[in-house]
């Protein structure tokens, strides 16, 4: 039986209802519905909810909603105010803009810092924060920094691996910057994008970088950049509209890459392709600007709105969001940003870091 047939069964009576509820029925049309598809050797690794929490989710699909005590047990199970926590950066009046599940993201007024890479930066495996233009390499568990003036105005944005950063800013400007010994701070590239930039990203082959600017200007928000020379490679997309601008970008291949913003839509590119139109879209069903989004680089995608502190998770297979999650409430915070695995997810608001169990 399918879905609803097993739904309908376990109306007619108890015993049936008993029957129709196993486990055993379920997990073939859960796994199909929400798996997240992390397997190894065909065997289904930790999926994005556990089994018996996606029974309960796939049984109440035909009314439109979920069970209660299964969103219950989604809600929130811890809240860390920045004050304490999160490496005492709440003496300016920071926010917290980007994280990672090891809790290692840190940022001042800026818009975003990352753990490194000790392979690439030698000696100096830290973490990136910026405010006023500045950029600084801090060392994990240690005292030792390098900071570098970077732009003229905030740096909205910042990537960074195999030995080089890639910077965004309110100038207009994108710049590329080396973390080799000895040239640490040194500018590459200097990219003028005519417009401010939200949103950056390095392809995984090292070869390219993207830019989301504000979509201000008669250019296309999204364009590939070539990371060696700093020449423009391709523009995404003809039919912006003007302030529609993309506040995150995620490359899940070398040709495969989210984005999301202002137009409150996230849009699925294959450079393969066409660069010219997107080949999937989702819409945000409350006209929300979209802050930022992440995916398992399989089926699964979370994002973050700017009202309320709202989370949803997608299923690239499937046109509408299969759950949504309300952390800032009664109070109004965008998810600044966010990161999810398979059993947990993160998000940053304007006043805590709010952490998500799934295996609860």
């Amino acid at each position: 039986l399918d879905a609803q047939a097993l739904g309908r069964l376990g109306q007619v009576c108890r015993s049936l209802r008993f029957l129709s509820s196993r486990d055993l029925l379920w997990r073939r049309i859960a796994r199909g519905c929400l798996n997240s598809g992390f397997t190894q050797l065909g065997t289904d690794l930790a999926p994005g909810i556990p089994v018996k929490e996606r029974v309960k989710v796939s049984r109440n699909w035909r009314h439109g909603r979920c069970r209660r005590e299964t969103v219950l047990k989604w809600k929130c199970k811890q809240v860390a105010p920045f004050s304490s926590t999160l490496f005492c950066v709440s003496c300016c009046g920071a926010l917290v803009l980007c994280l990672c599940p090891e809790m290692r993201f840190l940022s001042t007024n800026g818009r975003c810092m990352s753990k490194g890479d000790a392979a690439d930066t030698d000696s100096l495996p830290g973490n990136l924060f910026f405010r006023d233009g500045n950029i600084v390499l801090h060392k994990i568990h240690g005292s030792y920094s390098v900071k570098f003036s970077a732009h003229e105005q905030e740096v909205n944005c910042v990537d960074f691996q195999g030995g080089l950063i890639v910077s965004g800013s309110r100038d207009r400007t994108a710049k590329v910057w080396s973390l080799s010994t000895g040239r640490v701070g040194q500018c590459l590239h200097t990219v003028q994008t005519e417009d401010r930039v939200w949103s950056i990203a390095i392809s995984p082959l090292l070869s390219s970088f993207v830019t989301g600017t504000a979509c201000c200007g008669h250019t296309s928000p999204l364009r590939i950049w070539d990371l060696e020379s700093g020449q423009l490679l391709t523009c995404l997309g003809t039919d912006f509209h003007h302030g529609a601008g993309v506040l995150d970008v995620f490359y899940e291949t070398p040709s495969l890459l989210l984005s999301c913003g202002y137009d409150t839509y996230i849009r699925y590119w294959d450079i393969r392709t066409s660069t010219r139109k997107c080949v999937q879209e989702w819409e945000e069903p409350h006209d929300s600007a979209l802050y930022c989004i992440r995916s398992d680089k399989n089926h699964m995608i979370a994002s973050g709105s700017s009202y309320y502190g709202v989370v949803r998770l997608w299923d690239k297979r499937q046109t509408r969001c299969l759950q949504s999650f309300h952390l800032s409430s009664p109070t109004s915070s965008p998810v600044y940003c966010l990161r999810f695995s398979t059993t947990h997810l993160y998000a940053a608001l304007a006043s805590a870091l709010h952490v998500l169990d799934f295996t609860a």
